[in-house]
């Protein structure tokens, strides 16, 4: 795990994540969220998504583990926060960052942000509480 003295705000990390075709089947699995958005292309044109969209829970963990990957290891996040701006779609590619904002204690506070590859913002107003040794 990172030591906080290795920490100073300011410091960034980053994660780029790939969203294959079977994702959100995957993540419908996972969440119990098998609402045909998520896994019908066609449904999610009908209803004007221009396909299928991956579920909220995809995009969440992607941002979980760029603080975990940054961490090294998953018991130091305490907390996250995120505010879902727009879909995340099959061959999107995520790239998630955050940015130390606040070190009080052993405590980090880091904003969280994510775009695709278009540059459309899909995670905002988003921050991470991770505690280090």
């Amino acid at each position: 795990m990172k030591k906080i003295s290795e920490v100073k705000v300011g410091d960034e990390f980053r994660l780029e994540k790939q969203v294959t075709k079977y994702m959100p089947i995957l993540y419908a699995g996972a969440g119990g969220d098998f609402n045909p958005i998520h896994i019908d292309p066609d449904f999610g044109k009908l209803v004007g998504l221009g396909g299928n969209i991956l579920q909220g829970l995809g995009t969440y963990a992607f941002a979980s583990q760029a603080c975990v990957d940054w961490a090294g290891s998953p018991k130091a996040l305490k907390r996250l926060k995120v505010r879902f701006a727009s879909p995340v779609r099959p061959g999107d590619s995520v790239i998630v960052t955050g940015k130390v904002v606040e070190i009080v204690g052993k405590r980090v506070k880091a904003d969280i942000a994510a775009i695709n590859n278009k540059g459309e913002t899909v995670l905002s107003n988003s921050v991470a509480e991770i505690e280090l040794e």
